[in-house]
């Protein structure tokens, strides 16, 4: 079973989660009532939807960590998958983005289907 296969279905499993089409076409998504939350790409690869302020809040942590890639300007976050530890990576940042999304709702922040997946390349990580 691949990590992303792990990952969706322990995720599926969450009560404020549920199974849907990605709104970008590719892949897999789990949304909660404010909207889609992760997309499931390929094997390796994984959009996360975190509100403006929760990317600003959490920029320099997320910009250091190692499975973390961004893209200026997206309200998404891309997680890669490469060690059962990016998994838990992932499974905090999903917990942490359902809390941002109920608590800081934002009318213009909702997520764009220009997910990662189709914006190009996102930065590399910090050495």
């Amino acid at each position: 079973m691949t990590l992303a296969l792990r990952a969706m279905t322990r995720l599926a499993n969450w009560p404020d989660l549920a199974e849907a089409l990605p709104s970008c076409g590719t892949g897999r998504a789990l949304r909660s009532e404010q909207g889609e939350i992760v997309h499931f790409h390929s094997e390796q690869d994984v959009d996360l939807h975190l509100t403006v302020p929760a990317i600003l809040r959490f920029e320099d942590h997320l910009k250091n960590a190692t499975a973390v890639r961004m893209v200026p300007g997206s309200r998404w976050v891309t997680i890669r998958l490469e060690v059962d530890s990016d998994i838990d990576l992932l499974l905090t940042l999903v917990s942490f983005a359902l809390h941002a999304h109920q608590s800081w709702p934002v009318p213009d922040d909702s997520p764009s289907p220009e997910c990662n997946d189709r914006r190009g390349m996102a930065l590399p990580r910090r050495p």
